[in-house]
């Protein structure tokens, strides 16, 4: 996707801008692409979320996946983030090596708050015809889809591609109530189950414990470099 530029859009930039900054345009991925999104805080980014875009790829065929590190994420304000400019360079960092992997500064670069929706709306808008959105998601965050913004108007923007996860219940009964057609629009992805969580990674920086295996071994030595989660202050 090409960066998108809001005027009036400041932002401290703790580290310099690289060259990977600006993603390839959906153009560069032929006349009807099948586009991946995953978004998230990325705080850091973990083996995890790379095994969930890389089985998606793999399973549904995609072009490409673009990660989208989210700027102000709305579900997160009580809880202090990583300047947005170490975790769009971690997650260029994690992808660097996988040209089918790209980094989008979509919400990075723009005003919050950062809604899923949002940001779809943005890629679907550089869609040609015949090509195909899919947003990459937990299967617990499909269970919690009602909850989020504007919902109805996600489930008819995109496919949605929910992680299995067994220890999750999910109740399609009231998925169906609440979103009518939403069933249609979803599919559930097998993988293997990893349990990692970014707040987990924070915790074991913060102990001086090794996080080695569990990022790529470029964004273990950032956050080493920039000290980043060496405190509560992040």
């Amino acid at each position: 996707m090409e960066r998108l530029i809001v005027p009036g859009r400041v932002e401290e930039n703790p580290c310099p801008p690289s060259a990977a900054a600006a993603a390839l345009p959906i153009s560069a991925f032929g006349a009807a692409p099948r586009i991946g999104l995953l978004g998230g805080t990325f705080d850091p980014v973990h083996i995890g979320h790379l095994i969930l875009a890389e089985e998606a790829r793999d399973q549904l065929d995609l072009s490409v996946v673009y990660f989208v590190p989210a700027g102000d994420p709305p579900h997160k304000r009580d809880r202090r983030l990583a300047p947005v400019a170490h975790r769009v360079r971690m997650v260029e960092l994690a992808v660097a090596d996988n040209p089918l992997f790209q980094v989008s500064r979509v919400d990075a670069d723009r005003p919050g708050p950062h809604y899923t929706v949002d940001m779809v709306n943005l890629f679907k808008a550089q869609m040609p015809p015949g090509g195909t959105l899919f947003f990459l998601m937990g299967y617990d965050s499909l269970a919690e889809l009602p909850t989020w913004h504007e919902p109805q108007a996600l489930v008819a923007a995109c496919h949605l591609v929910a992680l299995t996860r067994y220890n999750v219940p999910l109740d399609w009964d009231y998925l169906e109530a609440v979103l009518p057609g939403i069933r249609e629009r979803v599919t559930l992805l097998d993988m293997p189950e990893l349990e990692i969580a970014s707040h987990q990674l924070q915790e074991r920086v913060r102990a001086g414990r090794s996080i080695r295996y569990l990022v790529p071994d470029a964004v273990c030595a950032y956050i080493r470099e920039h000290r980043l989660y060496a405190t509560d202050g992040g």
